[in-house]
């Protein structure tokens, strides 16, 4: 799954742990996030939306789109 999270965290300029902490999950877990090795689950994907005040689908895409 393509995603926006690296390019929306580094807009606000929050390092990855302070985007890890907002989240409540590890900064191993953004960095992976990022790096599209890591698919979020719905309850994550909905809390990153409400951090950067979008819908989900404007941070995730699936990779065939």
């Amino acid at each position: 799954m393509n995603n926006r999270v690296q390019e929306l965290r580094q807009q606000k300029g929050w390092s990855q742990a302070d985007l890890a902490a907002f989240l409540k999950v590890s900064r191993q877990t953004v960095n992976a996030l990022e790096r599209g090795r890591y698919d979020p689950s719905l309850p994550l994907a909905f809390r990153i939306a409400r951090i950067f005040a979008l819908s989900i689908e404007e941070i995730f895409q699936p990779e065939n789109e």
